[in-house]
């Protein structure tokens, strides 16, 4: 039976950050199995997010095992972000690059 699924401690402020700036966001922590933490929706386009916490120090904020197996056999897109600052960055970029 799988336990639940544990998020960083920062993902509740990413998340809601997110929210504020018109994105659209899911959680797909439970999901498991090294799929990265959240779905986010910007500007008509679908993008994949793991949430690591920037306050931890860098070893504790490496890939998993099983994160690292899923992100070399994606072809597509995922980023890492550690920060809510980051997050508006990343959000930002992505619009201006529309």
């Amino acid at each position: 039976m799988r336990r639940a699924a544990k998020i960083d401690a920062n993902q509740p402020e990413i998340v809601d950050a997110l929210i504020r700036m018109s994105c659209s966001v899911q959680s797909l922590a439970a999901v498991g199995k090294g799929v990265p933490d959240l779905l986010v929706g910007i500007s008509g386009r679908n993008y994949l997010v793991e949430v690591k916490d920037g306050n931890k120090e860098p070893s504790k904020r490496r890939l998993t095992p099983d994160q690292t197996g899923w992100h070399q056999k994606w072809i597509g897109q995922v980023d890492v972000i550690e920060t809510v600052e980051q997050a508006i960055d990343w959000v930002n970029s992505i619009r201006r690059a529309s």
